[in-house]
């Protein structure tokens, strides 16, 4: 038997599978594609998570695209975090080219162009289903993790909630929750010191910072209402194809914080939302995370803790992450360990550094005598990579080079005018994208603090009255006084003065008479 056909034999043999699968593309061996030896991945394990790297250019984009347009075509809703802004064009068929043709020619797989149901979301001022949530839905501890708090400031967090929910005072943005730590340590800070102990205004200067460091990367537009429903990620159409989410992240790429925010807030929500799911066969739905470095560079321990438990736990939801990112030394270790998908597309060793880290890739895959895999990783054309997938019963599917297949959808972004009539066309839009600011605890404590400054302006008013009037009635007693002493003091009059003052009044009453009698 050949070389060739042993391989043949070998990469077939190895992607039998029972259930539902997707097709990549089509083995390669010394340099030479095998037609029709392809390489598939089954869908029942795509909700153990997978990986796609390689550096700028190699066709990682374009591996995203495919895995979406084909779970899309199995009825799997899909997620992608769209960094690049590379993404929109699944809304339009491919125009075709005499390359991809002869591509699937090598591939041995027909090329059907078409578009794919897709719905443009946004975190931030740009067009699309505006992404929201309310600091109440992050709750305490993930609002503690995001943050980067000590655990001091943590505690003072809790008693903040504690506060909200024994008050009925909603948390829902920013604003809010700065208002509440200021009223903690000012105008409530009695109110707080008696029903939960004193709260340091050191310590809710430092969670104010944070937050304010959070807020100018976004975190004002992320934070409100209406919050987003995660099961609007699971959308199907009428003829059963999934729904394409992509979330443009274009504006946030210098924004980290927002980023991961945003990640660890929809991966707690989808995790605490969805159900606890059987053996289906296929995921509920997948998540494309690109430029994964993102979220682990700038991570806290106690976030990368939290990614980590979420990674773990919410397969059992039928949930699949996929992290592209252009090393797999970007991930934590404690994630790349969890991953059954990889594709990793070609690594170029430009320093001594590169050439350690592609050693270490690949020591990630599968042993094989068909290929020396660190040398193969650096030989990779555009568009190729080694993969390495699960099967149905959970072990590695043989290592195979694997020559892609191209998109079906357009490989380039869609014009404005088609990005206003898809934008047009979107019922997410038209219930997401209405601003409300109704009454929360802004604006009840602005309430209450108003009112007891008129309670206290009143007050004062009134003992203002109060001490007026006494002042006025100890000056009429004062007044009053005087003249009763002044009328005792004359009749407390010597007697002599008072017979000489009688004999001068007689003379003088004789002397009158005397006048008038002349």
């Amino acid at each position: 038997m050949s070389r060739t056909k042993a391989f043949f034999d070998h990469i077939t043999k190895g992607n039998t599978f029972k259930g539902d699968y997707i097709t990549l593309g089509s083995a390669i061996l010394d340099e030479e594609t095998i037609k029709e030896a392809f390489v598939k991945v089954p869908l029942k394990t795509m909700n153990r998570h997978g990986l796609i790297a390689g550096a700028t250019g190699t066709g990682k984009t374009k591996t995203l695209q495919v895995l979406a347009e084909n779970l899309s075509d199995k009825g799997i809703p899909v997620v992608l975090m769209d960094i690049k802004g590379d993404l929109s064009g699944l809304a339009q068929p491919s125009p075709g080219h005499p390359k991809i043709d002869e591509r699937h020619e090598k591939i041995g797989l027909p090329f059907d162009a078409k578009s794919f149901p897709v719905e443009i979301m946004s975190l931030s001022e740009q067009d699309g289903v505006r992404l929201r949530a309310t600091i109440s839905e992050f709750g305490p501890v993930l609002i503690s993790r995001i943050l980067g708090v000590t655990e001091t400031q943590a505690g003072i967090i809790s008693v903040i909630f504690k506060y909200c929910d024994d008050n009925k005072l909603p948390l829902l943005d920013l604003k809010d929750f700065k208002k509440m730590l200021q009223y903690a340590t000012k105008e409530g800070k009695k109110e707080f010191e008696d029903a939960y102990g004193r709260i340091s205004s050191a310590s809710t200067g430092a969670i104010l910072r944070r937050i304010v460091e959070l807020e100018q990367q976004g975190g004002d537009l992320f934070f409100g209402e209406k919050s987003f429903d995660v099961e609007d990620l699971a959308r199907t159409t009428r003829d059963g194809r999934g729904y394409i989410n992509i979330i443009r992240l274009t504006d946030i790429q210098d924004k980290p914080k927002l980023f991961s925010t945003f990640m660890l807030s929809l991966l707690a929500e989808i995790y605490e939302t969805f159900p606890e799911q059987g053996d289906s066969g296929k995921p509920e739905l997948v998540m494309f995370i690109d430029e994964a470095h993102l979220i682990f560079n700038e991570a806290s321990k106690a976030l990368l803790n939290q990614i980590e438990s979420i990674v773990k736990l919410i397969r059992s939801k039928g949930i699949g992450l996929y992290f592209v990112t252009q090393n797999p030394t970007d991930v934590p270790e404690s994630v790349l360990s969890q991953l059954g998908l990889k594709v990793q597309h070609a690594l170029r060793a430009f320093t001594a550094k590169d050439r350690k880290a592609i050693k270490l890739t690949a020591q990630n895959y599968p042993d094989t005598e068909y290929y020396d895999t660190a040398e193969v990783l650096t030989s990779l054309g555009i568009g190729e990579a080694l993969v390495s997938a699960l099967d149905e019963k959970g072990r590695p599917t043989p290592l195979a080079a694997t020559m892609m297949r191209a998109p079906m959808s357009r490989m380039d972004i869609l014009t404005p005018n088609e990005l206003n009539t898809l934008l047009d066309d979107s019922k997410l839009v038209l219930k997401y994208n209405e601003d409300v600011d109704r009454e929360s605890a802004y604006e009840i404590l602005n309430e209450k603090i108003k009112k007891a400054e008129e309670l206290k302006a009143k007050e004062a008013e009134r003992l203002a009255k109060e001490e007026e009037k006494r002042k006025k009635e100890e000056a009429k007693a004062k007044a009053s006084k005087r003249k009763r002493s002044s009328s005792k003091s004359y009749q407390r009059q010597n007697p002599i003065v008072k017979v000489l003052t009688s004999a001068t009044f007689i003379r003088a009453v004789f002397g009158i008479l005397k006048k008038v009698m002349k």
